[in-house]
């Protein structure tokens, strides 16, 4: 090689190493860490409940009928509106009716005269019997005849009753206040063709509407003693759970809440042996009218006094196979994971009580629950935590 190129090749060296240099820039900077809502555990009132299905049922049923047989001439009212206690429903044909009463009065007329002339004859008689005109026989079949016609018109008055009561029965009028479902029958029809007693409606009535469960034994005692009946035999122990008309509330089968209220006010006398259950009752108010009857609902009965409990916004709790945790961020920043145990029943605002599922882990009000931002956040590492708004929400279970 020549000398000179030998001399060239470490100064070319050194001029690539310091071009490489120049165009390497500062090495990368950490990312910051992610930004995390958090909210701190409450300390909540909390009464233990039992959750039980049930059915609405109207207070009230009743089947509209005849009383007389008639075509039926008008219907009233409309399929499955409400209608009040003595609203008009349907006018069966009263012309034959109101003949039968013409009748009965026109005979009424008769037997009146008849008396009038049996009574003129009866005074008759009796005169003439103090001359010597007319023998006693004669008189006494004169009065006889008088208390006849006496008979025949209170006989009459009251067959003249019956027809205006059959006049009356010839308008079909609503038993009690409530919801009508489609009539049985249209205009036209033959009402009591066969001498049979036909249904032409159904009244249920709509306020208040009773709600039936089926409550265990064990669930009911606890109820009593919630409500401070003392331990005694079930019998006594029902008709003091009648008389203190306790509290419940309910959802529909539409519904997640249980904002509907109602007031236990009948209890059965038997426990059904297959099931271990007893019948219960409760009155519910409708006057808005967006209860059923047939409907189901979910019944939640308090069985227990309140208590303290931690509780945490349920979008807070996360799953790892049957496991729940909580994402908890430490006095460091850095995340943890917190085992918990989960109460299955949600509160109306939508936080739900915990417990540390491992002993010796502890839960407190001033930790830090992740609560948004679950996706960005890894365990062991940091974040940046934000306070979220506090909830103002009253917990019962």
């Amino acid at each position: 090689m020549h000398p000179t190129m030998r001399q060239l090749i470490p100064a070319l060296v050194i001029l690539c190493l310091a071009l490489a240099g120049c165009n390497s820039g500062p090495p990368p900077s950490t990312p910051p860490p992610p930004k995390v809502t958090v909210a701190h555990p409450e300390v909540r009132e909390i009464v233990d409940t039992d959750d039980f299905n049930g059915r609405l049922e109207a207070a009230k049923t009743v089947e509209v009928r005849a009383r007389v047989r008639g075509h039926i001439e008008k219907i009233h009212f409309k399929d499955g509106e409400i209608v009040k206690k003595d609203q008009e429903l349907i006018d069966l044909d009263s012309r034959p009716f109101q003949a039968e009463v013409d009748q009965a009065k026109a005979k009424l007329k008769v037997y009146e005269a008849q008396k009038v002339a049996a009574e003129k004859d009866y005074a008759r008689l009796v005169e003439l019997e103090k001359k010597g005109g007319a023998s006693k026989k004669q008189v006494e079949k004169a009065e006889a005849d008088v208390k006849s016609y006496d008979a025949q018109i209170d006989a009459t008055q009251e067959e003249i009753k019956r027809r205006k009561l059959d006049l009356e029965y010839a308008k079909i009028t609503a038993p009690i206040s409530g919801r009508i479902g489609e009539p049985q029958l249209r205009e036209g029809n033959l009402v009591n063709a066969g001498g049979s007693d036909q249904l032409l409606a159904t009244i249920r009535s709509i306020d208040p509407i009773n709600l039936y469960f089926p409550v265990d034994e064990r669930s009911l005692k606890t109820y009593a003693k919630n409500l401070g009946i003392a331990d005694k035999d079930m019998t006594r122990m029902l008709a003091d759970i009648k008389k203190k008309k306790g509290k419940f509330t309910f959802a529909l089968e539409s519904e997640e809440d249980f904002t509907h209220e109602g007031t236990l006010d009948f209890v059965d006398n038997r426990i059904d042996p297959t099931t271990g259950t007893i019948r219960v009752r409760g009155e519910v108010d409708n006057k808005s009218g967006m209860f059923t009857p047939g409907a189901r609902a979910r019944v939640r009965l308090p069985i227990g006094k309140e208590h303290k409990e931690l509780v945490v916004p349920d979008s807070a709790i996360q799953a790892d196979q049957n496991r729940r945790y909580l994402l908890v961020v430490g006095p460091d920043k850095i995340v943890k994971r917190l085992d918990v145990k989960v109460d299955p029943k949600l509160l109306k605002d939508g936080m739900r009580v915990v417990t540390p599922a491992k002993q010796g882990e502890t839960l407190q009000t001033t930790d830090q629950v992740i609560v948004e931002g679950l996706q960005t956040a890894r365990i062991n590492y940091p974040v940046e935590p934000m306070e979220a708004q506090k909830s103002d929400g009253k917990g019962k279970k």
